[in-house]
């Protein structure tokens, strides 16, 4: 009934069709019970609790495909948090029972998707090979000598083995693509801030990112903007200020002469050529980049004052439990005490010297393709050689998070015997996460490496990302200019593109503004109103008609930021207050839209 790898088109096709998600649960656990990697994961969840957690999604939700992932299974790392299943983060003596969902999670949650369990990980999210774990090590899909890639080792084995249809990773130095790279798997890292960490034990808490395993880029894509939005739980959390991509000419930095290290490799090498004469072909011009400054930012990570950091997490639990860490773990994080206030002042004035010379690099290119690992290993390598491996594996991953970068990571294709996968990165500046999609999502199909273990399975035609709309403005428009309205033809003569229909945060309010004709809203923010949210549209429209809109805009109307319901901010229409004396509140309507029927059903 269930397809081998559970995409989200192909899911909610076979939902359509009438199956349903306690059909899911049923074939989800044989699947879990049939596996045969027993390190997958760490804790799955009680059979008779997916089972009632199914009942209660049908139950709210009975019509299938009515929520955005509604009855979609996902794995969790066990460093998130999620209510009922202990969080252990590798570490049985760690382990505690969280009261709450993490952040993340409860997102996903309300939008109809089903926990199937906890999935292994190195120890404290330290390591990018998968076999620092007490819980024993997740194999690769394709060959169970291999590693799987870490630390969210587990997370991306139960996708690519069709257990889940996407699974939560975190990545500091590269853990949410390495695991993606050797699995045949896309790795959806966001924008550090982008994604709030509520909820999650962490390893580098300045540079931790929640991330995204998914069969493929739309998919991930889908699933990362549910979790999305401002949380001011979260120290780091950031609101989203997005970031364009050409959508033609787009120039992309690839390696070049002495900074291309594939260990010995020659298999990856040639696919990460390859890769590179797919991205020609797709239209992008291939422009060679010094990696040096980008290396040396990745070598603080591990080599740094950042180790420190990772101190910071457990320094309490590990001044009284050190016999309990895995050896290769402890020895990094005790690797704290090399390091002082003063060397992490100066890491940090390293660190942004080193962000100048990127700027120069980043000059000639939009953005940048990588290896996501430039080798691998088998598990008995791996063990010989714990330290120096594993930092092979993250010679074109650390400095990512360290810059503020968005990365997707999509598989590059297989060796020469068709044996193990490879894969590579595309990095954007920050809150590019939306702008990188199209392009990743091409090259994936281009290589045309199926997904996870099914290596000829064909990407499904609804999960394609839409290509972005190049050098276009965004504007959230609230009244006469919403699709259908008198002056929506100011947005669309011009080339405008209707983006979507959502809502503002709940802290506006709407009023006619008096004695306009036709009549005029007016758009407030009112700090510590609690309403539902109003309807608006945002458009992108090309930079010269923004200009001449923002200036034939009148008074008391403007142009400002307004936060939506997702956390994001936007330009669009606001009013200045004094102008709202006499003015009549129509809030409670919802949009101007409904105020617009409401005066025509009158007439």
């Amino acid at each position: 009934m269930f397809p081998t790898i559970l995409d989200l088109s192909s899911l909610k096709a076979t939902y359509a069709k009438g199956a349903t998600p306690l059909d899911l649960v049923e074939a989800v656990l044989a699947r879990i019970a049939a596996s045969k990697d027993p390190a997958i994961f760490i804790t799955v969840t009680p059979a008779e609790t997916l089972r009632a957690e199914a009942r209660a999604l049908l139950a709210r939700a009975p019509e299938a495909n009515s929520l955005p992932l509604w009855g979609v299974p996902f794995a969790v790392k066990d460093n998130i948090d999620v209510a009922g299943l202990p969080t252990t983060a590798a570490c049985p003596a760690f382990a505690y029972d969280p009261a709450a969902d993490a952040t993340v999670v409860a997102r996903l949650r309300a939008a109809g998707a089903l926990v199937i369990g906890k999935t292994n990980l190195d120890q404290f999210a330290t390591g990018l090979n998968g076999t620092r774990s007490p819980y024993g090590a997740p194999r690769s899909v394709f060959d169970a000598a291999y590693v799987s890639g870490g630390s969210s080792s587990g997370s991306a084995v139960a996708v690519a083995a069709g257990l889940a249809s996407f699974a939560l990773g975190t990545d500091t130095a590269g853990s949410g693509r390495v695991p993606a790279a050797f699995n045949n798997i896309v790795g959806i890292k966001p924008t550090p801030g982008l994604v709030p960490n509520v909820g999650v034990v962490p390893a580098c808490r300045s540079v931790d990112v929640v991330t995204v395993f998914a069969a493929t880029v739309g998919d991930g894509t889908a699933v990362r903007r549910v979790m999305d939005g401002y949380d001011a739980g979260d120290p780091f959390s950031r609101r989203a200020e997005p970031a364009t991509l050409p959508s033609a000419g787009l120039r992309i930095g690839v390696l070049d002469g002495p900074e291309r290290e594939f260990f010995g490799n020659a298999a990856y090498e040639a696919l990460y050529d390859t890769a590179i004469e797919r991205a020609k072909a797709l239209g992008a011009t291939i422009v060679p980049f010094d990696y040096v400054p980008f290396r040396q930012a990745a070598e603080l990570l591990y080599n740094g004052p950042w180790v420190a950091e990772r101190m910071a997490a457990v320094k309490d639990f590990i001044a009284t439990h050190a016999e309990d860490f895995d050896p290769t773990v402890r020895q990094i994080i005790e690797g704290a005490s090399a390091y002082d206030a003063v060397d992490a002042f100066e890491g940090r004035y390293r660190l942004e010297a080193l962000r100048q010379k990127t700027l120069v690099e980043w000059a000639k290119v939009d953005m940048l393709m990588l290896p996501t690992s430039p080798t691998t290993y088998t598990v008995e390598e791996m063990l010989a050689e714990p330290i120096l491996r594993n930092a092979h594996f993250g010679r074109y991953t650390n400095f990512a998070n360290l810059f503020g970068y968005a990365a997707i990571a999509v598989p590059a294709g297989f060796d020469k015997g068709g044996h193990l996968p490879a894969g590579v990165t595309l990095f954007g500046p920050a809150f590019s996460d939306d702008a990188l999609a199209p392009f990743a999502d091409a090259l994936h199909r281009a290589l045309a490496s199926g997904m996870g273990i099914d290596r000829t399975a064909v990407l499904p035609e609804a999960s394609k990302v839409a290509a972005a709309e190049d050098g276009l403005v965004p504007i959230l428009v609230v009244g006469a200019h919403l699709t259908g309205m008198p002056l929506n033809h100011e947005l669309t003569a011009p080339g405008g593109r209707l983006v979507r229909r959502c809502r503002t945060a709940g802290d506006y309010r709407l009023y006619v503004l008096p004695a306009t004709v036709p009549p005029k809203p007016g758009l407030v923010r009112d700090p510590g109103y609690r309403g539902e949210g109003l309807e608006v549209e945002l458009w992108r429209i090309p930079p010269a008609a923004f200009g001449r809109f923002v200036q034939n805009i009148p008074a008391p109307l403007g142009i400002g930021k307004v936060e939506l319901e997702d956390g994001s901010r936007v330009s669009g229409f606001l009013c200045e207050a004094h102008a709202l004396e006499g003015a009549e509140e129509i809030t409670v309507l919802g949009g101007w839209r409904a105020y617009v029927d409401q005066l025509r059903a009158a007439e």
